[in-house]
């Protein structure tokens, strides 16, 4: 078999591999292409399995030459987190920043701003945490995006003192999802 085909029948398994949750396998797989091709979906599968597995140096480096290769920017969340799980906040600013700055689908931006937040807050910036997540808006038919920014927002003003707000959100949550995470176990504690 030509090593392109032998290549794709190996991202075909690390992305099964990926997709069953067999982090370590999927990782393996994507390594086994990297070795014969370049190819910038075996450098994301590589990226977000090392991610899984808790290897933040390693999914960043994959996720960088991800973007090298083709400038997609749907990474740049994930490669925010594993700066922000190494504690390096100022890159997380800076991939946050660049991420937004492309104006990127709804989706996007609200995963770049909840690492964002999250790597305020863990720096004790609560302020500006609810700063990166911006207003709230209401929303008739909320997507998971809307649930999980203000879960978020709710947990940040709740660590303010703000808990008229923290329980406002909260309950918004439950109107639209009455089995969000623990949301009913955080309003009914803020009661």
């Amino acid at each position: 078999a030509s090593v392109s085909t032998r290549a794709g029948r190996q991202m075909r398994l690390a992305a099964e591999a990926y997709r069953r949750e067999r982090y370590a396998d999927a990782l393996r797989l994507a390594r086994q292409v990297l070795a014969e091709l370049p190819i910038p979906a075996a450098f994301e599968l590589a990226g977000l399995s090392s991610y899984q597995l808790g290897r933040w140096r390693e999914a960043i480096r994959n996720l960088a030459t991800y973007h090298e290769l083709t400038g997609e920017l749907d990474q740049h969340p994930v490669m925010a987190d594993c700066y922000r799980a190494l504690g390096r906040h100022r890159r997380v600013e800076q991939v946050c920043a660049e991420l937004q700055a492309t104006d990127p689908p709804p989706d996007l931006a609200v995963e770049g701003r909840l690492v964002l937040a999250g790597s305020r807050a863990d720096r004790g910036d609560v302020a500006g945490a609810i700063a990166a997540l911006g207003r709230v808006r209401s929303v008739p038919n909320p997507a998971e995006r809307h649930l999980r920014l203000w879960y978020v927002l709710a947990d940040c003003h709740e660590r303010a003192g703000d808990l008229p707000q923290a329980r406002a959100l909260f309950a918004r949550i439950l109107r639209h999802d009455p089995d969000a995470w623990d949301a009913a176990e955080r309003l009914s504690s803020l009661s």
